[in-house]
């Protein structure tokens, strides 16, 4: 039998009548409890509940609708800005700007879902300890010399063509470091928006590798805006993004694959300068043409729809699965897992 709560300050004859101390059932209170039925929810209502709402809260699969909800709300009001503040802009300034805004709106979701979620930021797979450290180099060698592999394969087969210098005098260092900034860019917006927080979040309602398949095929969706983009450059991004995939899952964060991401796509547009995803950078080193069959070429969308890459990259993932042989994403305790289904 439950003791009976003193009113603080207020002495017995001062009227303030006995009440429940809680509305839920509890040891020692069953469902005639007074003001239980207040609060007591419906099959139906217990169903719904049931739906959006798990162990630890709003399901994931909600989590990351509604970071998708605020990302596109943000990205509206982007276009609002490029359409009216910064229409006079130069061209080459005004890409460098729309990258940096995509950033802001795929990080600015982010961080209001980590603080929803009470966890690091960091866990969405760019721990700032990390930043710029030994995983990033180490991508970034690899993205430079994967791409050299890829454009040898293609001397070989007599299809690229180096036909002298583009640029000159201090033009080539100023070009140099704009695309190596701007590649940079590209490269946190792209890995955090298609396996930062979307792949975290996925990976905890469907699992890592059914998220990876997903998030893959959305990446390459981003790339069909671009100009000169077919099928097979969208099948090639799409493969491309699954290998990130499993560089994630091996070193447990996005460093690694974000300095690959950076480092092929200014090798690409800059050093090498053929079609990166279609489109062909302005302020290029070098004058270069592919000529041959589209399925050697790429055809317009440049080395990224070579049967080649296909080859390489399936060739990249042995040795990478060699020497990262080691699971490390996600990081998450055991009995977390357990609770985050859909």
């Amino acid at each position: 039998m439950d003791e009976p709560k003193d009113h603080a300050g207020l002495d017995a004859g001062d009227g303030v009548p006995d009440r429940p101390t809680s509305v839920t059932s509890s040891p020692g209170h069953g469902d005639d409890h007074p003001g239980y039925d207040l609060i007591k929810l419906s099959p139906f209502e217990q169903r719904v509940h049931k739906v959006f709402i798990g162990p630890d809260g709003l399901r994931p699969v909600w989590r990351f609708l509604l970071y998708l909800l605020m990302y596109h709300a943000l990205r509206l009001g982007v276009r609002v800005l490029i359409s009216s503040a910064l229409a006079d802009t130069p061209r080459i300034r005004l890409l460098l700007l729309v990258e940096l805004g995509f950033c802001v709106i795929a990080f600015v979701p982010a961080l209001v879902m980590a603080r929803m979620e009470r966890r690091p930021f960091g866990d969405y797979g760019l721990p700032l300890r990390y930043a710029f450290g030994r995983l990033f180099w180490v991508g970034a060698a690899w993205g430079l010399l994967a791409l050299t592999a890829l454009l040898l394969a293609l001397r070989a087969a007599g299809t690229f063509h180096i036909e002298g210098f583009a640029l000159h005098g201090t033009r080539t260092l100023k070009f140099a470091v704009f695309w190596a900034v701007f590649f940079l860019v590209v490269g946190v917006y792209e890995e955090f928006f298609t396996r930062g927080y979307s792949q975290f979040t996925l990976t905890r309602a469907i699992g890592f590798w059914p998220s990876a398949v997903l998030l893959s095929v959305g990446f390459g969706i981003l790339h069909l805006g671009n100009l000169g983009e077919t099928s097979v450059g969208i099948l090639g991004a799409i493969a491309i993004g699954f290998f990130f995939c499993l560089t994630l899952r091996r070193t447990g964060t996005l460093w690694f694959a974000l300095g690959f991401h950076a480092s092929w796509d200014w090798g690409e547009s800059y050093l090498y300068s053929v079609p990166d995803s279609g489109t062909v950078a302005p302020g290029h080193l070098l004058q270069t043409s592919l000529r041959g069959s589209n399925w050697l070429t790429g055809g317009s969308v440049g080395p990224e729809g070579s049967v080649f890459l296909f080859m390489l990259l399936a060739l990249l993932w042995v040795v990478f699965d060699r020497l990262y042989p080691g699971v490390k994403y996600p990081a998450l305790p055991p009995k977390e897992m357990a609770n985050s289904a859909l």
